[in-house]
């Protein structure tokens, strides 16, 4: 008899502990955390772009240092090229006053014949635009 009641008191304890493991209450096993509510497709969006956005300054930054001359000689392509457009323009609409390009014209044939006097008829001048010119290229170039 006593055996029997020993064996039902295991039996009972054993489902009592077997009862306790499956409802969470035994402290021998690891507890998961608790679930998060599911993100949804806005709020991840919206955290990888604030994400991206934090780290711009650092991208933008580490880019300009990797690439710094090529941006340098690509900016200053770009504006040589405005800049030709606009003096272009201005030509332009200078040349479409009246009576102003036919002025612009003699001004410039008169500059070439005054050049062609002074400096291209004589050897002697001519040697003298030759020094002037040398001494304009040592200037900028150097010796």
């Amino acid at each position: 008899m006593e055996t029997e009641q020993q064996q039902r008191e295991s039996i009972n304890t054993s489902i009592s502990q077997s009862a306790l493991a499956l409802e969470g209450v035994d402290a021998n096993l690891p507890k998961l955390p608790p679930a998060s509510e599911p993100e949804s497709q806005w709020q991840q969006i919206s955290r990888q772009v604030s994400q991206f956005l934090e780290k711009l300054p650092d991208y933008l930054g580490s880019f300009f240092q990797d690439y710094k001359q090529p941006l340098i000689t690509v900016a200053l392509i770009l504006a040589a090229i405005v800049t030709a457009k606009l003096v272009l323009a201005l030509l332009d609409a200078i040349n479409d006053i009246p009576l102003l390009s036919p002025l612009f014209e003699l001004v410039g044939i008169g500059y070439a014949s005054w050049f062609i006097f002074r400096y291209l008829l004589k050897a002697s001048t001519r040697q003298e635009l030759a020094n002037e010119i040398q001494s304009l290229k040592n200037q900028f170039v150097g010796e």
